[in-house]
């Protein structure tokens, strides 16, 4: 089991905007916010040096240093810096890992825990001993299907079924007739979902190749080796922004004139979407889903808010990256927040 602790973080520093912050989170949530009275309330002051008192535990099923979940980090730090939230990030890409750490922050009384749920029958347990603390437990990023029925008080994501079927759509726009759709860990609910919805909608034939996704090396050969038995593959599509680029290299070593196609996007997928070796990307926010997971316990602690009532999720994708628009989130991605 590999265990990828992180240090906490404190951040108590002045906020005046706080007010302003939260009210645009919650537009983003499709709530209202209205002007200041001039009163002073916890909600508008919780921000404020001291800070909110709130401690909160992001749990999630990272590797060590992947990209993406640090631009899901960055997204949860700013929001504990405008809420005065002490946070604490952790992760495990092992299941049972991960649901010991749930276990722990419940240990640790923390006031609220924000965790994915990419296996969630594995993380049932831990949730539920999260709920008989009183701890409210909101989710982002994997287990749409699953929040609900865990007992979850909210959700930040992707629908990854939707976001899949858009993508096949996608590609019958772009008149592919054969896609390759790359799922890099087995078993993990959002990845699968992705490559079912790309089944359902895509007109052409859609194959489907399980990978390691943990050794880059073994990976490349495996989708090279699925192009060179089938060379009508005329689209791969990968589900994560580093395996596309060896997915590039892959299409290189077997010679192929296969488009690919991401999930997932960071600076450098912006890079090969404007030089053309990535066709395009689907870019789930993962820097907003962590914001929102975290701002979720101050507005809830603060104003009782719950995004979506607790009956829907609060979805951040899919968003289409192509070579038309890259040019508009190239500086955010630099700055390693898209």
């Amino acid at each position: 089991m590999t265990h990828t602790p992180s240090r906490p973080l404190s951040s108590r520093s002045a906020r005046g905007t706080a007010a302003v912050a939260a009210c645009a989170a919650v537009s983003l949530l499709a709530s209202g916010c209205t002007g200041s009275d001039g009163a002073d309330s916890d909600a508008t002051t919780a921000g404020k040096a001291g800070g909110s008192g709130i401690k909160v535990a992001l749990i999630t099923h990272s590797a060590p240093d992947d990209a993406f979940w640090e631009r899901v980090r960055k997204g949860a730090e700013a929001a504990a810096a405008k809420d005065g939230i002490d946070l604490a990030y952790e992760s495990d890409p092992d299941a049972a890992g991960q649901a010991k750490l749930v276990r722990e922050a419940v240990a640790d009384k923390v006031d609220g825990i924000a965790v994915t749920l990419a296996k969630p029958e594995a993380m049932k347990g831990a949730v539920a001993a999260a709920r008989a603390a009183g701890i409210p437990v909101v989710g982002l990023n994997s287990g749409i299907d699953a929040w609900k029925a865990g007992g979850l008080m909210q959700y930040f994501g992707q629908d990854e079924s939707v976001a899949g079927r858009a993508v096949g759509d996608k590609l019958d726009s772009l008149r592919a007739k054969h896609a390759l759709c790359v799922i890099h860990e087995r078993g993990n609910v959002a990845v699968e979902a992705r490559c079912a919805g790309v089944k359902k909608t895509f007109g052409g034939r859609t194959d489907l190749v399980y990978v390691d996704g943990t050794d880059e090396d073994a990976l490349i050969e495996s989708v090279a080796a699925a192009l060179r038995q089938d060379p009508t593959i005329d689209e791969v599509v990968m589900n994560g922004a580093q395996f596309a680029l060896a997915a590039v290299k892959s299409v290189k070593e077997a010679g192929s004139k296969a488009k690919i196609a991401t999930f997932d996007l960071n600076n450098d997928i912006v890079k090969s979407v404007q030089s053309g070796d990535v066709q395009f990307a689907v870019d789930q926010q993962p820097y907003l889903q962590g914001y929102l997971a975290v701002d979720a316990f101050w507005l809830y602690k603060t104003n009782g808010n719950v995004s979506g009532g607790g009956e829907e999720p609060v979805l951040t994708g899919p968003a289409f990256v192509t070579k038309q628009n890259v040019a508009s989130v190239a500086k955010y991605a630099a700055n390693g927040t898209r």
